[in-house]
């Protein structure tokens, strides 16, 4: 895995576990730890977003390498 796909992933993750909390608990972890919509947490939130976005072109790699 490339070092920029390792790091997708794990910010992927972050979210994912940070919407699992929200979903069950109403727990929002990004916004205990660093204040809701401070400077620091909205770069947080658009961190992973672009991570989500980035992850879409795993389904692409993935395809391209299951062909050769």
């Amino acid at each position: 895995m490339k070092a920029l796909d390792t790091i997708a992933l794990i910010l992927v993750i972050i979210g994912a576990v940070n919407w699992g909390l929200i979903g069950f608990f109403q727990f929002d972890l990004v916004a205990a730890l660093f204040g809701t919509m401070t400077g620091f947490s909205r770069i947080i939130y658009s961190l992973v977003g672009i991570a989500g976005l980035y992850a879409i072109s795993f389904f692409a790699k993935d395809r391209y390498s299951s062909m050769d």
